[in-house]
């Protein structure tokens, strides 16, 4: 026991202080800063510093104005560096309050109200209107210029990448080689038959001829846009009613469908449905084969059709009469 208790003193006198806890020198600190003290030397004028979840909100937001106060007598006191490292003092902000607009010049008269101008006249309007957009659409413009003056653009001889760029999208149902005798021989051309609709209810069919295939069907093309039609469609893309039609040795019969249907026709007549924006539609050839016969026969048959309100405005009756 003895020897114990005199290497427990040895050890106790050989052994080195232990260091003071110094705790004066953040006393007036908040309690949270206690632990990080080190933000407080930065020179930046804007002091983020973490909340502790343990504290309550009644004493964060104390700490806060604390907090915010230590910084802005941090950034008041120091200076804005710049890249010279001089020493610029710090702009002090300006109140809207103390802002002011600068005096008008000298001759300066104000606009009277615009309620109290004389009332323009319909010239004035259009003038001041093609000023800033050009002519209106009103025929000749006061200006001179005639809107109605469109540059007609012939097919013949002209590029598939220069088509009109429009809403219409063209299928071509068939090119065939033809050949024309004459006094010399044979001259020999193609004639493509071309579809053209905007799957919106308007489709039209068009034949072209040239001595190229991509000149017929150009060709083709411009005049199936001369020839558009409106098809009848109810809101479920279908007929509204039954219809039949013959164009030359071909009949076309087509029926209105259920939704979910789909199309079914097959050959010409289902490239114009298709066009045309009919989802749910049934089609038959009865007679002919022919693609162009067919094609103008199924227009023909669209044309025969017509919508429920039509027919009221022609009796004079609300649609609701119609069932009855």
């Amino acid at each position: 026991m003895a020897a114990t208790a005199t290497a427990t003193a040895m050890a106790t006198a050989t052994a080195p202080p232990a260091a003071p806890v110094v705790t004066a020198l953040f006393s007036s600190l908040p309690q949270r800063l206690r632990f990080c003290p080190k933000p407080l030397l930065s020179t930046s004028r804007r002091l983020v510093l973490p909340v502790p979840k343990s504290s309550s909100w009644d004493g964060a937001a104390s700490d806060q104005e604390d907090v915010e106060s230590e910084a802005e007598a941090v950034s008041g006191e120091d200076a804005e560096e710049d890249e010279d490292g001089d020493k610029k003092p710090l702009a002090e902000p300006v109140s809207s309050s103390e802002f002011q607009f600068a005096a008008p010049p000298e001759g300066y008269v104000e606009p009277a109200p615009f309620d109290e101008l004389p009332p323009e006249s319909p010239d004035d309007v259009t003038a001041a209107y093609e000023a800033l957009y050009g002519p209106a659409f009103s025929g000749v413009s006061l200006m001179g210029n005639n809107v109605f003056e469109v540059k007609v653009v012939d097919p013949v001889d002209v590029d598939r990448d220069q088509r009109p760029n429009d809403d219409f999208t063209e299928r071509v149902v068939q090119v065939n080689r033809v050949t024309k005798v004459v006094k010399g021989g044979r001259q020999l051309s193609y004639r493509a038959i071309v579809v053209v609709g905007d799957m919106k209810g308007h489709v039209g069919v068009g034949v072209g001829k040239a001595k190229e295939v991509t000149e017929a069907i150009t060709k083709a093309g411009m005049n199936g846009r001369r020839n558009l039609v409106t098809v009848p469609l109810t809101k479920y893309n279908t007929f509204p009613h039954r219809a039949s039609a013959d164009y030359g040795a071909a009949k076309v019969m087509l029926r209105p469908a259920c939704p979910g249907s789909g199309v079914t026709a097959g050959g010409a007549v289902r490239i114009v449905l298709e066009m045309a924006g009919v989802e749910n539609a049934l089609g038959k050839q009865l007679r002919s084969k022919n693609p162009l016969n067919n094609a103008r026969a199924t227009v023909k048959a669209t044309q025969m059709m017509r919508q429920f309100s039509d027919v009221a405005a022609e009796r004079g009756l609300p649609m609701e009469e119609l069932w009855k």
